[in-house]
């Protein structure tokens, strides 16, 4: 079974790749992105104080590069199973050998690989090459990154197909997906590092996943979290991980009882 869901991801992966104009746009957009934000906060700095909160001016390029990478990876594959939803297929689907969920994250997983080449490598280069971002403070925290990363990032697949099971019972799920992208822009600490906010909001995210899928990975990478208080993040992280997915299979579940009264 897992070699039909690794096949499933290549094959999204392929589809990515099919699109050359898609390729390079998307690209270029990402570029352009990275140069808003490094010259926006150059401008801040120039004309502000020399440091925020401890951030000297590398300091702050190299968190909003960081943030902004994995920012792009915490889409998931609730937009297409909000398209099955609505256009009926995910009856088709459920008929077929495979778990759905499952599938849809290897769809995702196919698609972020693509994203990872198209995206991530060009910013890579940018960012070390002309913004000269700080690297890591010491193996442990490289070495921890991209264990974090990968946690975050999973947390936010899983958020985003929560959000897709909606389609279930509000049919039209844009206004959830504008909010959910509103949201996770802000409370992630990818607009604006988490540590800028006021107190009191800075309490109550740490209460929210939503600091797990940014926040904490580019702080380890960073060095604002280390030793013994970022591996606590880290199981953080993973708890929230297993939280959020036993929510979406208890929602799966419950909405499969749905389609069930409705075909009956």
């Amino acid at each position: 079974m897992i070699r039909a869901y690794y096949e499933i991801a290549k094959s999204q992966v392929k589809l990515d790749f099919a699109y050359g104009a898609w390729f390079w746009s998307s690209m270029v957009s990402s570029i352009l992105q990275m140069l808003v934000l490094f010259y926006f906060w150059r401008a801040v700095y120039a004309n502000g104080p020399s440091e925020l909160h401890g951030y000297k001016l590398d300091d702050m390029i190299t968190y909003m590069v960081v943030a902004s990478m994995i920012g792009g990876y915490t889409n998931g594959a609730g937009g297409k199973l909000a398209e099955d939803i609505r256009g009926g297929l995910v009856a088709i689907e459920l008929m077929r050998p495979y778990d759905q969920l499952s599938k849809l994250v290897a769809l995702d997983l196919g698609g972020k690989f693509g994203y990872f080449l198209r995206n991530t490598v060009p910013i890579l280069v940018l960012a070390f090459l002309f913004f000269h971002i700080n690297l890591p403070p010491s193996w442990g925290a490289a070495a921890m990154f991209p264990l974090s990363t990968a946690l975050g990032v999973l947390i936010g697949a899983q958020f985003d197909l929560l959000v897709g099971i909606m389609a279930f019972y509000t049919v039209n799920i844009w206004g959830l997906r504008v909010l959910r992208d509103a949201v996770l822009l802000f409370f992630t600490g990818q607009l604006v590092p988490v540590m800028l906010f006021p107190e009191w909001l800075q309490s109550v995210n740490r209460f929210l996943p939503f600091q797990s899928m940014v926040y904490v990975p580019v702080s380890i990478y960073t060095g604002a979290l280390r030793g013994a208080e970022a591996w606590v993040q880290v199981g953080i992280q993973a708890a929230w991980l297993l939280g959020v997915f036993l929510l979406v299979r208890w929602t799966w579940s419950r909405a499969m009882r749905k389609v069930t009264i409705f075909g009956g």
